[in-house]
């Protein structure tokens, strides 16, 4: 009979062996702001939506008491409405710039792609809008 080549292996549980990748939705965030290059859309609040997908990393599963062991998309959410009631945007992509400036500030964040309409401004159009990506680069310079 064939002697098995089996090992035994204990995992040690303070050592993390797997590594997860996370994904966040927020889906159809519609904030009512001032947005806009024309002199008509300075003029009174338009109703703007968002949609984002953000992926991270984390080396440990969730901890169920731990509010901070998550990216909180009740927090993105806050923090997204706080910008756009801070200043007026001329464009769809230096607003989009400064959701990601604030957003890559947590650094599990590896991704985000976020999608940000105008609902109102065109009546032959039910939005038009703008999608952008943007990783974070592991080079060094």
């Amino acid at each position: 009979m064939k002697k098995n080549n089996f090992k035994i292996v204990k995992i040690n549980k303070n050592r993390s062996l797997f590594n997860y990748e996370k994904k966040i939705l927020i889906n159809e965030l519609t904030l009512e702001l001032k947005l806009g290059y024309y002199d008509f859309e300075k003029e009174k609040p338009q109703k703007v939506k968002f949609s984002l997908e953000i992926d991270y990393q984390d080396k440990k599963p969730t901890n169920d008491k731990d509010i901070k062991s998550i990216v909180n998309y009740g927090t993105v959410v806050k923090l997204i409405t706080k910008l756009v009631n801070k200043k007026h945007y001329n464009f769809l992509e230096t607003l989009a710039e400064a959701v990601f400036d604030e957003l890559f500030k947590d650094k599990r964040i590896e991704k985000i792609m976020l999608k940000i309409e105008k609902l109102e401004i065109l009546k032959e159009c039910s939005s038009v809008g703008i999608q952008i990506t943007k990783k974070r680069s592991n080079e060094k310079f």
